[in-house]
């Protein structure tokens, strides 16, 4: 994947990291750790602009994001809910969990959205409770502007500083990717362990 990765953006220079980082969006096993820090590289070496870099990566990663947010939105909240009543332990959620994070997403949404383009996998995932809790498009656009370019940010950086040793970042976050891929992968077994159905509307609290 590195080799795809440097012969796309060495070829298409602007338009490859364009491309490269929309797929990153859309697919979360391609990493940005390996994308970015060779760009930053290209950056030192004078073969691209170090501007340049940082707003076609980051549009790149923002278009990438908007086909998770509108299946979101257009699948509807009713139509979890209704999944989550059937199949909630596959889901790790019942469908009152589910009121409770949309609920929480529609108050902390633009923060969660921003800090969650920082993890690995999440950054991808983010995009879809986005969507079901009908965050503003406005809003949400903003919010992945500023988490990607922050996370764009760095990566360019440590590349450009780093020039010839970029592949060291590599080194250090890919291990931490598949952390937090462990992470969540254990967090799912537990809620599926755990998962218990939503209470009868008759047992519910009043609102």
């Amino acid at each position: 994947m590195t080799d795809w990765i440097i012969q796309t953006i060495t070829e298409m220079g602007y338009v490859g990291i364009f491309l490269v980082m929309l797929a990153e969006s859309l697919f979360p096993p391609i990493p940005s750790e390996l994308i970015i820090p060779f760009a930053g590289f290209a950056a030192a070496n004078g073969d691209l602009n170090l501007v340049g870099v940082l707003v076609t990566a980051t549009l790149g990663a923002v278009v990438g994001m908007l086909p998770w947010y509108f299946a979101g939105r257009l699948f509807g909240l009713a139509r979890v809910r209704w999944l989550a009543d059937r199949f909630g332990r596959f889901m790790a959620m019942n469908s009152d969990e589910i009121d409770v994070a949309v609920s929480w997403f529609k108050r902390y949404g633009p923060i969660i959205v921003l800090f969650g383009r920082l993890v690995p996998l999440i950054r991808t995932l983010i995009s879809i409770p986005a969507g079901l809790s009908r965050m503003p498009l406005p809003l949400f656009l903003l919010a992945s502007t500023l988490g990607a370019l922050i996370w764009n940010t760095f990566l360019t950086m440590a590349g450009f500083l780093l020039h010839e040793h970029y592949h060291v970042i590599e080194v250090v976050l890919d291990p931490l990717s598949y952390v937090v891929l462990a992470l969540v992968v254990l967090i799912y077994l537990f809620r599926v362990v755990t998962w218990k159905p939503s209470r009868p509307t008759g047992d519910k609290p009043a609102e």
